[in-house]
């Protein structure tokens, strides 16, 4: 053999090997690299999230109800106080004056009761006296009649012994309308002390309003007000009304504002954890006590209902959330108004098939199965076709083995909704490999396209990258 023959055979052995080689680089060129990840059964924790401060659920504005100048403040703010305890004290001189102004005239009331029952006894006296004497008076004007009519006595005796009678008839009569007239000026006497007695009530209850006293046993959060100064009797809140506030804290709540795509998840006595962004690594537990109905915007605060403006913006919901008692919880270190984050579990689901929520895509599952027929490439009939495309939720699982790895569509219905993971009602089985990213290759991946698997740590970071963008 020539040298020439060995040379063009050698050099057709190389074109043949590069042709070779060039196929196979290009087959792998063309397969997509894709991280994945397996559905799994574990327990699904849906939670939702909402800021707000720390409250009380009971706490009151300790108003002003009487008009002066403040003589004493007996507590500052951070005080604990008990109920009854004296809060302050404003100028009370013109009540105190009218309340012993008072007590002069219902004891005057007193003495003039006792004249008139003193009055009431000499009239009983008197009536007395009259009816013996009418008896006296009775008994000769019958016996002067039983002469007059035996012609033994005069007519001008008889006359006499009868005016006699008739006047202590009248003086009877007279001395009985007096005993009548005293008990009525005794019942006026004591009406008019009764009056007394009410208006000097109503003297110690203006009284008693120039002292505050604690409602109940609570901490003073604000104190506006210094001694010396006037304050007014006006409505809450209203400068120089408003003495200070107190706050029962043996019910601490954590008021958060919820946004109205999570209030529907949001229910009564569901499980909160509460965290104080002035006590880090303190976690409270508690539970919701209260979901608001009012829509909040979220600029203002202010209700739906009361706003006059029509313009769409964000809106939230206040949720209440309790603190558990029997916590370890100081009162010193947990204010009201503190900045606090409540993750209220809506749901908790165990043993529950689950799946990355970045693995859900929207896809036609007619097209899909067709190209996952055709192994990707699309169908002449798929083509043609002008039926509009119905779009439906589903992932990709990886279907095949060793270098034949190829995606294919599954439509899945999905439920509960956790931090990074959601519950799967159908469509999958435990241990199903779907594909999870990364997400621009989920963008534009097609059923039917050869894949393979990549989950190094480079290529999730990048897969969290893209999504994030």
């Amino acid at each position: 053999m020539s040298v020439k023959k060995i040379v063009l055979i050698v050099v057709v052995a190389v074109l043949v090997v590069g042709v070779i080689a060039g196929t196979i680089l290009h087959s792998k060129n063309s397969v997509t690299a894709v991280t994945t990840a397996k559905a799994s059964r574990e327990e699904l924790v849906a939670t939702v999230s909402g800021t707000g401060q720390i409250k009380p659920k009971t706490y009151v504005n300790v108003g002003a109800t009487s008009f002066g100048r403040i003589t004493h403040l007996y507590v500052k703010e951070g005080d604990h106080v008990k109920m009854g305890d004296t809060l302050a004290k404003i100028e009370s001189v013109q009540p105190e004056a009218t309340v012993a102004a008072q007590a002069a005239t219902i004891s005057a009331s007193k003495t003039d009761i006792n004249s008139y029952v003193a009055a009431e006894k000499t009239a009983e006296a008197n009536v007395a006296q009259a009816k013996a004497d009418l008896e006296q008076k009775t008994l000769d004007y019958n016996r002067s009649r039983q002469l007059y009519d035996d012609k033994l006595i005069a007519k001008q005796d008889y006359d006499s012994k009868k005016a006699a009678y008739d006047m202590a008839v009248a003086t009877l009569q007279q001395r009985q309308a007096s005993v009548t007239q005293a008990i009525a000026q005794t019942d006026s006497a004591r009406g008019h002390e009764g009056q007394a007695v009410a208006t000097q009530r109503a003297n110690y209850d203006a009284l008693d309003k120039t002292v505050s006293r604690a409602p109940f046993d609570g901490l003073v959060t604000n104190v506006p007000v210094r001694e010396g100064e006037t304050v007014v009797v006006g409505i809450q809140n209203a400068e120089g009304s408003t003495l200070m506030t107190l706050a029962d804290m043996s019910v601490i709540t954590a008021e958060v504002k919820v946004d109205e795509t999570d209030i529907v998840n949001v229910a009564m006595n569901q499980p909160a954890d509460v965290t104080v962004d002035a006590l880090p690594g303190k976690v409270f537990k508690g539970h919701v006590t209260e979901v608001g109905d009012q829509a909040l915007l979220r600029t203002t605060g202010v209700a739906t209902s009361q706003s006059t403006t029509g313009t769409e913006e964000a809106k939230d919901f206040k949720v209440v959330v309790t603190l558990d008692p029997g916590q370890a919880i100081s009162l010193n270190d947990l204010r009201p108004g503190l900045s606090c984050t409540a993750k209220i579990v809506t749901a908790d689901k165990p043993n529950t098939l689950t799946i990355p929520i970045q693995a859900l895509v929207q896809r036609d599952p007619a097209q899909e199965a067709s190209l996952f027929k055709n192994k990707g490439k699309a169908s002449s009939t798929a083509t043609a076709s002008t039926a509009k495309p119905t779009s439906v939720q589903g992932v990709y699982v990886l279907n095949g083995h060793g270098s034949d790895l190829r995606v294919q569509f599954v439509p899945v219905t999905t439920g509960v909704t956790g931090t990074t993971d959601i519950e799967v009602l159908s469509g999958l089985k435990s241990g199903d490999e779907i594909a999870t990213g990364r997400f621009r290759v989920l963008r534009a991946l097609k059923a039917g396209t050869a894949v393979k698997r990549d989950n190094s740590v480079a290529s999730a970071t990048e897969s969290d990258s893209d999504s994030s963008n």
